[in-house]
């Protein structure tokens, strides 16, 4: 009688230790998220305070964040219980972790130890205690039964994704939810763009150089922010209401260079220098479509009108377009070249720009090749004419021009009808690439031009003027993407060669 009594005693102990986390500490035990709140200090001040903005008081976008340290001092102090009554209501219990990027090696060792998230000890004494009070008394037999079923099944729901997926936090219903920052904006028009001032959220779950951002096309589903990165990963986050990562994809065995929504938004297109291309289910992580190309990927884009089409080029002479219905190519584009930098769709699709590496010392055609979508026809190869390869490449939203990245630091316009001419009287100079795939992007409204620079600054130019408007110092290393949220007035993404990823507005 001694031995069962201390055989069921000792169970019921142990499953109260792993139960009442689960019941009590359903807020509290989430994965933690690598956000850092940001502190801004006034010009000739060294006092920090903690500052709060309501809603209705900060112009234009009617939101504002300003809460708590630099990243830097963040990551030092990590308390988080130092952090305003905002962020606690945002997080919703989410313990707020800055993970400081030092360098490439150490970043990869210790994201290889700590896995997609840090975790943090907890203790549920009193918790437990009440529900040792409360709980009826069950068997240790059925109990076992009870907790192997879902346990198995859970098993089996893994062993069947194609896909490696980690979930942070509650990650299936932040996908499949819409932001109340962003309701109010879904039924009017966008309005005038502002330039960015203040640091929302700072992420850094990247360990390596992120080469690509992009918002969800969706509108209701906007929140959420797509990166893929150099270590071999793509990730989903939520750039507007937490600043956590929702999902992390582990297709690849080689850096991901380019990765893009679909436009129903419930697709992730990624490619990489493993030669790979994966279409992953948003919420499931299986892969809808997949194939080996014969070259590494360092471009893709949909086609605008056909979704189930698009155009993949990277480290060959050729550019294909791809069916995803049937899993097959269905256009080859050939030039004589060796690498695709970037690939523009025109207005409606019926014609697509591909900027490649064929500068020589005597010429620079091939540098922008225009091409018929459907006969896979050259329309010209003569567009720019200066001897500089041209990285990235963007479309006005409102007007036929287009704006093209040149390793010339300088951003050239020509127009977005044939001959596809260059305005000689525009040109955005004064950021740097060297050498770096640095994007640019206009903004909704078309009156702002930004770029990122090698210095990891950030550049905003008047579209019709040219000029600087305001430059802002983002990063430390080279700032590789700088993009607007189609939605939310103001509010901008950039990311670096660092891995770092931060929302401003």
């Amino acid at each position: 009688m001694s031995l069962v009594a201390y055989e069921d005693s000792d169970s019921e102990t142990e499953t109260e230790k792993t139960e009442a986390p689960d019941a009590s500490g359903r807020q509290t035990n989430q994965l933690s998220s690598s956000v850092s709140c940001v502190q801004h200090f006034a010009p000739g001040s060294t006092k920090s305070t903690h500052e709060m903005h309501p809603a209705g008081s900060t112009g234009r976008s009617g939101w504002s964040r300003v809460c708590g340290d630099p990243p830097e001092h963040y990551a030092q102090n990590n308390n988080t219980d130092l952090a305003p009554p905002y962020c606690q209501r945002v997080y919703s219990g989410h313990a707020a972790v800055s993970v400081a990027y030092k360098n490439y090696e150490q970043a990869s060792s210790s994201s290889a130890n700590s896995g997609n998230g840090i975790s943090q000890k907890r203790t549920h004494k009193d918790s437990a205690t009440t529900l040792k009070k409360l709980r009826p008394y069950i068997p240790k037999r059925l109990r076992q039964e009870h907790s192997s079923k879902p346990e198995k099944e859970e098993s089996d729901q893994r062993g069947s994704s194609d896909c490696d997926v980690k979930l942070s936090g509650s990650g299936e219903q932040a996908l499949r939810k819409i932001s109340e920052l962003i309701k109010p904006y879904l039924g009017s028009k966008y309005k005038v763009t502002e330039v960015p001032k203040s640091l929302i959220f700072y992420m850094s779950k990247h360990s390596g150089p992120v080469n690509e951002i992009q918002w969800c096309p969706v509108r209701e589903q906007s929140h959420m922010l797509l990166s893929a990165s150099m270590d071999k990963t793509v990730k989903v986050w939520d750039a507007v209401d937490t600043g956590c990562c929702l999902k992390t994809y582990s297709c690849h065995s080689c850096a991901v260079r380019a990765a893009r929504w679909s436009s129903c938004g419930r697709r992730i297109l990624s490619g990489g220098f493993d030669s790979m291309l994966h279409l992953t289910d948003v919420e499931t992580g299986k892969q809808i479509f997949s194939s080996k190309t014969e070259f590494r990927i360092s471009a893709l884009k949909f086609h605008p009108t056909e979704s189930n089409v698009f155009i993949c080029g990277g480290f060959s002479p050729e550019v294909k377009a791809w069916d995803l219905r049937t899993s097959k190519v269905l256009r080859v584009y050939k030039a004589a070249v060796q690498q695709t930098l970037d690939i523009l769709f025109l207005p409606e699709g019926r014609e697509f720009l591909t900027s490649t590496d064929a500068v020589s010392r005597d010429s620079a055609d091939r540098t922008i090749i225009a091409w018929d979508f459907q006969s896979a026809a050259k329309i010209s190869n003569q567009i720019f004419h200066e001897r500089y390869t041209c990285p990235s490449l963007t479309l006005h939203p409102k007007e036929s021009v287009f704006v093209a990245q040149t390793n010339g630091n300088y951003m050239a316009l020509f127009s977005a009808q044939r001959p596809y001419r260059i305005n000689k009287k525009k040109r955005y100079e004064g950021h740097k690439v060297e050498g770096f795939a640095v994007g640019c992007e206009f903004s909704p409204d078309g009156t702002l031009l930004v770029t990122g620079s090698s210095d990891g600054k950030v550049f905003f130019y008047n579209y019709h003027t040219s000029r600087i408007i305001r430059t802002l110092s983002a990063h430390k290393e080279a700032c590789v993407s700088a993009i607007f949220h189609p939605v939310l007035p103001s509010l901008l993404a950039t990311c670096d060669w660092a891995g770092e990823i931060k929302v401003w507005q």
